[in-house]
């Protein structure tokens, strides 16, 4: 990778999972004809333009299958089973016996909101949704999802910025290698220092404030990411997650990133979004409270 002073990547890796399925946990690679098939069946099992489901997928389709990147679907040059190259079977390092009971302490939760309110959890107030919903963050490494996937690269004078299309988040990254702060502050997305290495463009990020975890992640990961020029039109993007409370060991990933030519989409994300409080609003008479004023154009 030289050193560019603007790059434009997208992520075209098509399956959005980070670990092999598990009908394909003991194979490292797939064939041809078995990637063709893959991508095949994976086009039209994920097609939002499908009308074959049931009356409550229909009611609760939020997009079709225009708004969706057509490269989801389509696997990287090697047909790798898994993004996982560390270890070399391609799956997630064992949890620790204390991420072990984290987890089963967030399932227990989920599973009693669900009896509680429903398959979608609490809905009292915006508190309750998830981050993506709430617009506040996105979380890192950045993986391959189903919209949004650009990233823009920037380079200036002893900075790179790296700028997500999804949600909104740009993190400018000095590239001599010295913090800014102390461990006391902590960020949704941590604290990011660069340096190069060769033409391999390193990011080590630390101080995360452990609301957004990675995979179920302490504030305390290291994430360790590397960008190096395959060709004229590709990255190769790599990232290592260290953190000893949650996994046995480190582990690492890779995929490449394309460049691409076109732009951003703006990520306005709830600007006039009344939902939920259109759902308290029409709860209110029921509890014997009194309707609240409401924005012109409500009934």
């Amino acid at each position: 990778m030289e050193r560019p002073t603007q790059r434009d990547c997208n992520q075209t890796i098509g399956d959005v999972r980070i670990v092999a399925p598990c009908a394909l946990a003991d194979k490292e690679s797939l064939t041809e004809e078995e990637a063709a098939e893959f991508e095949r069946r994976s086009r039209q099992g994920s097609n939002a333009d499908r009308r074959d489901g049931n009356l409550e997928n229909e009611l609760f389709r939020a997009y079709n299958n225009f708004w969706y990147d057509d490269e989801r679907v389509k696997l990287i040059k090697s047909h790798r089973t898994s993004l996982i190259v560390d270890p070399a079977h391609g799956k997630l390092p064992a949890l620790t016996a204390t991420a072990i009971k984290d987890a089963q302490n967030r399932e227990a939760a989920r599973a009693d909101l669900a009896r509680r309110y429903g398959e979608n959890g609490r809905m009292d107030g915006p508190e309750d949704r998830p981050l993506s919903e709430r617009c506040l963050s996105v979380r890192i490494p950045v993986l391959p999802a189903v919209y949004n996937n650009n990233i823009q690269i920037v380079q200036g004078q002893g900075y790179v910025v790296i700028v997500n299309e999804m949600i909104h988040d740009a993190r400018v990254i000095p590239l001599d290698g010295q913090r800014r702060v102390g461990r006391a502050i902590r960020q949704w997305i941590g604290d990011s220092v660069g340096h190069w290495e060769g033409s391999t463009l390193v990011v080590e990020t630390t101080n995360f404030n452990g609301k957004a975890g990675f995979r179920g992640a302490t504030a305390n990961m290291r994430l360790t990411e590397r960008f190096a020029r395959i060709d004229g039109d590709a990255l190769r993007y790599r990232f290592t997650v260290d953190d000893p409370a949650t996994w046995v060991r480190p582990w690492t990933a890779e995929f490449p990133m394309t460049k691409s030519t076109e732009g951003f989409f703006e990520f306005a994300c709830h600007e006039g979004n009344y939902g939920i409080a259109v759902n308290g609003h029409s709860k209110l008479p029921s509890c014997g409270h009194r309707k609240f004023p409401t924005p012109s154009g409500w009934s």
